[in-house]
């Protein structure tokens, strides 16, 4: 199967860069791309820089947004994986994942889980936990394990998606450098990011898509300066075995092919699943062993 991550900045306003994303889906398709997938919050600036009540009025447009990337799905004819801020009701905000299938019929959504609080990623002020649980989303493409972001610093979200069936997990992103940090301490913080991923294609013999933002925001509240969206979308195989890797400052359609047997593969040689040891992990359900 061949897949696509459409990796982009924001082009300074919304209208202009949901026109760029449409075009690099209908690119992608034309190549032959099944599966398309967008990276976190891809129709605004990444506004959780600060702390603003006026941005939960992005979150009004969810329904429009839902329409109008289920007709680009549709008039495409991929699977299509988007990122969108959803208004619940009144005060109830998500960061949610809407997966749409090729005739545009949403397939299925998830709600962000792990929620960050950080300088510069102010999330806790906007999106709600989500309730949905870890449940992959079944498509004409196989059932996808769609997390967002911070969650892919988590191994128990990857595994409750692999032990549920999935095919691919799936990362929606947005992460990047301050300016101000060292070279040393950039390195570190993208090497970890790409570290832990792989970590969750090894841990459940599955493919890894992380799809990043690229590109500088400055901080509207000027507070901070900005966030230099790191790129660096990728896609590892089963084994962790990096498959292919964008840059870090451009935007680009990253295409790869995914064998899904693979994952048999994998799981006949390294059988992680079978050897766990399910009755003696009670302690994950604590906060801390103390």
């Amino acid at each position: 199967m061949k897949i696509a991550l459409i990796q982009q900045k924001f082009h300074a306003t919304k209208q202009t860069t949901l026109e760029t994303t449409a075009y690099m889906i209908k690119e992608a398709a034309q190549n032959g791309a099944e599966l398309v997938c967008l990276q976190e919050l891809h129709t605004n600036k990444y506004f959780c820089q600060s702390e603003n009540a006026n941005f939960f009025d992005l979150g009004e447009h969810f329904a429009d947004e839902v329409l109008y990337f289920s007709n680009v799905a549709k008039e495409n004819g991929v699977v299509l994986v988007t990122s969108l801020f959803e208004k619940r009701g009144a005060g109830l905000y998500h960061n949610t994942a809407v997966v749409f299938e090729k005739d545009g019929r949403v397939a299925g959504k998830y709600r962000k889980m792990h929620i960050p609080d950080d300088p510069g990623f102010y999330e806790k002020f906007y999106f709600t936990p989500g309730d949905m649980g870890f449940k992959p989303i079944e498509t004409s493409v196989g059932k996808l394990g769609v997390l967002v972001c911070w969650d892919q610093w988590y191994p128990e979200g990857a595994r409750l998606m692999a032990l549920s069936g999935a095919e691919i997990l799936i990362y929606p992103t947005a992460i990047g450098w301050f300016d101000g940090d060292s070279v040393e301490e950039k390195t570190r913080q993208l090497d970890a990011w790409i570290t832990i991923q792989r970590g969750h294609a090894v841990a459940n013999g599955l493919p890894v898509v992380a799809i990043n933002r690229v590109g500088f925001e400055k901080d509207c509240s000027g507070v901070l300066d900005g966030i230099r969206f790191w790129g660096n979308s990728f896609v590892a195989g089963p084994q962790g075995e990096m498959l292919i890797s964008g840059d870090n400052e451009n935007e680009e359609i990253i295409f790869c092919e995914i064998d899904k047997q693979r994952t048999e593969d994998v799981r006949r040689i390294w059988p992680f699943l079978r050897d766990r040891r399910i009755e003696c992990y009670d302690g994950l359900l604590k906060r801390y062993i103390d």
